[in-house]
C-alpha cells in the first residue's frame, strides 16, 4: 500500500524550464554576433558542454551559465568580447533571480494529498536557489521533508526511502521529468505520476521507459494529480493482494 508521496519541484510545483529557455535563446542572441547559431552544431555544442560540466558544477542555473561561457568561448576561438562575456553572466543572474510562480492548482493538489499520505518534496539543483525558491514558493509546510538532492537516481530514492523505512511498492513520485522523477523510482518497484511540462530540457527528454508502463500513470494538470495518487493506491494495493 502507498505510504509515502513524493513531489518534484521545479516544472512540477513551479515555472522554472521557462527562464532557463529565455536565457538559452539571448544567448543565442550573444553568440550570434561570431557564429551563425542556427548552426546545429553550435546548439549540440552548448548541450554536450552542459552534460560534461554535470558532475562538476551540479545542475542549475550556475552551471548553466559556466557552461554558456564555456561554449562562447570555444565556438569563437575565444574571439568573444568581455562586455559579452559579462551580458552572459547577467543572464545566469537573471534566471536565480526570477520570481517563484506556482502552477495553477498545485497548492491545492498537494494539500489533497497530505490529506491522505505522508508527501516529501525531492528536488535537485543548486542548494541555495533551490532553498530560495522552497521558501518563497509559500509551499514548505505542506510537507513533512524536503530533500534537496545533487542527483535523482536509484541510490538517491532508496536513500530516503531508507529513512522513512519504506519499501519501493510503498512510494510514489509526482513529477515532469520521466528520466529524473519517473523511471528511477519504476526501475526500483515504485510508482509514478507524470505530468509533464510544456517545455523541458532535452537531457531531461532521454530515458528508457515505454509508452505503456503500467506503474505509471500521466495527468495534463494538477487537477489530476490526487485522484491519480488514489488510482495508483488501488493499483499497489492489489499488487500486495496478489502476491
Amino acid at each position: 500500500m502507498l505510504e509515502l508521496i513524493g513531489f518534484d519541484g521545479d516544472d512540477t510545483l513551479w515555472h522554472s524550464e521557462g527562464y532557463y529557455q529565455a536565457a538559452g535563446a539571448a544567448f543565442k542572441d550573444i553568440l550570434g554576433r561570431y557564429v551563425d547559431v542556427a548552426d546545429r552544431h553550435v546548439q549540440d555544442s552548448m548541450l554536450a558542454t552542459e552534460r560534461r560540466n554535470l558532475g562538476l558544477f551540479g545542475y542549475g542555473a550556475k552551471g548553466m551559465t559556466l557552461s554558456m561561457v564555456e561554449t562562447a568561448i570555444a565556438m569563437t576561438d575565444a574571439r568573444i568580447e568581455a562586455r559579452d562575456i559579462h551580458r552572459i553572466v547577467e543572464l545566469g543572474k537573471s534566471v536565480l533571480e526570477h520570481p517563484v510562480e506556482l502552477l495553477p492548482g498545485i497548492r491545492a493538489a498537494v494539500e489533497a494529498v497530505a490529506a491522505r499520505h505522508a508527501v516529501v518534496l525531492i528536488t535537485k539543483g543548486d542548494l541555495a536557489h533551490q532553498e530560495k525558491k522552497v521558501a518563497q514558493s509559500g509551499l514548505a509546510d505542506l510537507f513533512g521533508r524536503i530533500e534537496i538532492v545533487s542527483e535523482k537516481n536509484e541510490a538517491t530514492y532508496r536513500r530516503v526511502l531508507g529513512e522513512f523505512d519504506l519499501a519501493p511498492a510503498q512510494f510514489a513520485m509526482v513529477g515532469n521529468s520521466l528520466r529524473s522523477d519517473i523511471e528511477p523510482v519504476v526501475r526500483m518497484g515504485g510508482w509514478g505520476v507524470h505530468m509533464p511540462y510544456h517545455v523541458t530540457w532535452a537531457h531531461e527528454l532521454e530515458n528508457g521507459l515505454s509508452g505503456q508502463e503500467p506503474r505509471v500513470l500521466a495527468v495534463e494538470s494538477p487537477d489530476g494529480i490526487a485522484d491519480a495518487v488514489e488510482h495508483l493506491r488501488g493499483l499497489a494495493a492489489a499488487s500486495v493482494a496478489v502476491s
